[in-house]
């Protein structure tokens, strides 16, 4: 039987862990990549007009909001870090390994981004996708990858039968029995009360 950590096993704190390590490693090489070799606020096409790297320094949070307030929010992503393994420990009992990947992403991201602020006061974007006038934010492989995590999630939050076939259980019972907690059905002391197991804790 897997060993447990808060409700989670050890296999998928290490996953989860481990996928916020490889995004954090990603995006600092990306960043320190970008600005060795590219100018500042000129836009370089790739691909056309269609993708460029545009290297910039946002003093604001995800996607440029709310500028000149860097320190602020490296302040709150420690606050939003602590959440995010908050979080994994409660939903990848009931999300399985899919809600792990997600939560994984969003914690490297989270940390990419911060580290950036605390460094320098400002986030480092350069991805600048779009056609002609029509531009998307310029962004980072940190704000790809919490966008991506929090596509995860929301679909498990509306599809949660796609959590239980990634090792996800369907309720308290099942999460009860991975820790080695006797559920209503399995304690002969509890058969006959008519208590059924409770739902999955949520994000």
């Amino acid at each position: 039987m897997s060993r447990v950590i808060a409700g989670t096993t050890v296999g998928r704190w290490a996953t989860f862990f481990g996928i916020a390590a490889i995004v954090v490693i990603l995006d600092q090489v990306s960043k320190a990549w970008v600005v060795a070799n590219f100018p500042l606020d000129e836009p370089v096409e790739v691909i056309g007009d269609l993708l460029r790297i545009w290297y910039i320094h946002n003093a604001g949070a995800l996607f440029g909001l709310f500028q000149q307030q860097a320190l602020l929010f490296g302040v709150i992503s420690l606050v939003v870090i602590g959440v995010i393994v908050w979080l994994h420990a409660k939903m990848s009992g009931t999300g399985g390994w899919l809600a792990t990947v997600g939560m994984g992403l969003l914690l490297g991201g989270a940390v990419g981004n911060m580290i950036d602020r605390f460094r320098f006061g400002y986030v480092v974007d350069f991805v600048d996708i779009g056609i002609g006038g029509w531009r998307f934010f310029t962004f980072n492989i940190a704000d790809a990858c919490i966008d991506i995590g929090i596509v995860i999630l929301v679909v498990l939050a509306f599809v949660p039968a796609i959590g239980h076939r990634f090792g996800g259980s369907r309720g308290t019972a099942a999460n009860a029995s991975a820790v080695g907690v006797p559920s209503a059905a399995a304690s002969p002391a509890a058969a006959g009360t008519g208590d059924g197991p409770g739902d999955g804790a949520g994000r």
